[in-house]
């Protein structure tokens, strides 16, 4: 039942000593955390790494958050900024013939469909500028709001619809350009 247990209430007791539920919250963010690195362009396993050595980061920086600022965007926060040094240090970039994982309950013609379409609109984000590609992936993998990414990003809100609009127009031009629309169609309605 502890998956059951309010976020700020789970943050508070993990601070105050009770360190088994911090497993709790890597299970609440782990696949997004993961979802957000690959979207940069990590390959799987270097987003692997990189989502461990965030959780590792945001257990050791937990007492120092902000008390009543978006948890989320604190944690999202901290994988972008371990993404970029990463990215840094060496510039690996997903391929298109990497395998993108998506865990559904569709029939098997759907889920790879479904897969085949992410791999469309992923080798199309790669070619967007970082901005574009970061601001369109926090906003429509995780459902972050403007003022979630702007913190994020450390935009304003405006900075961040214009690089959203501006992102999905690139987006759409380039998937037209490669008869790709309807997958961008589905994705950024």
């Amino acid at each position: 039942m502890t998956h059951l247990i309010p976020e700020e209430e789970l943050i508070q007791r993990i601070m105050d000593g009770d360190k088994q539920l911090f497993s709790v919250l890597v299970d609440r963010y782990k696949n997004k955390v993961y979802g957000i690195l690959r979207g940069m362009g990590a390959s799987h396993p270097d987003a692997q790494d990189l989502a461990q050595d965030t959780f590792i980061r945001i257990y050791r920086y937990m007492p120092t958050r902000r008390e009543g600022s978006s948890f989320s965007a604190w944690v999202y926060t901290i994988a972008v900024n371990i993404m970029r040094d990463h990215m840094r240090k060496r510039k690996p970039m997903m391929t298109a013939d990497q395998e993108i994982e998506s865990v559904s309950e569709d029939t098997p013609e759907k889920q790879l469909l479904h897969k085949e379409m992410k791999r469309e609109i992923y080798r199309h984000l790669e070619q967007l500028p970082e901005t574009y590609r970061l601001v369109l992936l926090l906003k429509y993998t995780n459902e972050l709001t403007y003022e979630e990414i702007a913190t994020i990003t450390d935009m304003s809100d405006a900075q961040v619809r214009n690089a959203l609009y501006r992102g999905k127009k690139m987006l759409r031009k380039q998937m037209e350009r490669k008869g790709g629309l309807s997958t961008y169609e589905a994705h950024f309605k």
